[in-house]
């Protein structure tokens, strides 16, 4: 199995949370600040299985600067970096603002092509808009990013169609397995099987059975139960086209 997102250092048990499950051949944990990207190469250092991605994460926004910009760079020289991320657009917090989260999208889309790393987005807005989701699809369309993918995806069917178009991947995390989201269980069913991946976003977001929980890498296998299920595929089969789709965009 392979868990294309998580934030290992900001597990509880970092250690313990990498080491419960062997059947886990890669592990992306990705930073959301330069200390927090540091963090995350430490880990993809001394872990056979973890690689690592580093940014700033849209509601980190405001942190941009030339210095911090200099370290990122640095950071993403390492060879156990593969992604340019956490980073997108999220206008759910009001914690930075827009122009600010489009010059940090701007930084580490030109961080992606420089060092070929995967950009990893977020996408998220506040309850009844959209204005996220179009910025992030007009960014798109704008840019063209060599290699990227959708992290834990919301159901935003434009969105998935424009970065399907462009080359892109969906990720789908555990609340594909929540009772009230059929929606992303109907998206997830529609979406091309090689563009498909799937996550745990590491400690949040856990799936059922474990809501209520810390959720940790081991846990996505609960997400896979549920895509393999309405793909009507057996869970090893998803597991290898998951695995597969993993290593082809991040190259490990």
């Amino acid at each position: 199995m392979t868990d294309t997102h998580a934030h290992i250092d900001l597990c509880e048990d970092p250690e313990g949370a990498l080491e419960r499950d062997a059947s886990l051949t890669a592990i992306l944990t990705l930073g959301t600040d330069v200390e927090h990207s540091q963090a995350s190469l430490e880990l993809g250092t001394s872990h056979a299985n973890v690689f690592a991605g580093v940014g700033l994460h849209p509601t980190e926004a405001e942190k941009y600067s030339p210095d911090v910009a200099a370290r990122l760079r640095e950071l993403a020289s390492h060879p156990r970096v593969r992604a340019s991320g956490e980073t997108g657009i999220d206008y759910y917090w009001d914690a930075a603002s827009r122009e600010a989260q489009l010059r940090v999208l701007d930084f580490q889309v030109e961080l992606a092509e420089a060092r070929d790393l995967v950009m990893v987005f977020h996408v998220r807005s506040k309850q009844g808009s959209d204005a996220a989701e179009r910025e992030l699809e007009g960014w798109l369309r704008a840019n063209e990013p060599s290699r990227f993918v959708l992290h834990a995806f919301g159901g935003d069917m434009a969105l998935a169609e424009t970065a399907l178009e462009l080359g892109g991947y969906v990720s789908f995390a555990g609340n594909l397995t929540y009772k009230k989201n059929e929606h992303l269980r109907q998206a997830a069913a529609l979406m091309p099987l090689e563009r498909l991946l799937v996550e745990t976003d590491s400690p949040f977001m856990p799936p059922v059975p474990k809501r209520g929980k810390k959720n940790e890498p081991s846990f996505v296998r609960y997400t896979l139960e549920v895509l393999a299920r309405v793909r009507g595929l057996e869970f090893a089969a998803m597991e290898k086209i998951t695995d597969e789709n993993a290593a082809r965009l991040f190259k490990w």
